[in-house]
């Protein structure tokens, strides 16, 4: 699909971003929900706790907000990938 042409969704700076249509099973995209394998205590941040892709900024690392049960964000920490677990919300064909 064309560049203009792919869906496209708003990440936390306001900027319009592609939705990736396919991507891998283990591959984290912007918007999945995410839990964290370890302890982040620089950032108050303790494993299991679950956040949101915003963007990716690099190969290893992305953006991710951890927000309470209103919404509000608690915390936006860049994180790499080998501390993060995609949650599945949908079944996968078997």
């Amino acid at each position: 699909m064309a560049e203009d042409q792919r869906a496209m969704t708003e990440n936390f700076r306001g900027s319009m971003i592609p939705i990736q249509a396919q991507h891998r099973e283990d591959e984290a995209t912007a918007l999945s929900a995410l839990a964290l394998l370890r302890d982040l205590p620089e950032h108050g941040l303790v494993r299991g706790q679950v956040g949101t892709i915003l963007e990716a900024l690099d190969e290893a690392t992305a953006l991710v907000e951890f927000s309470d049960d209103e919404g509000r964000a608690y915390a936006v920490v860049p994180c790499r990938d080998d501390a993060l677990l995609v949650l599945r919300t949908v079944p996968r064909a078997a």
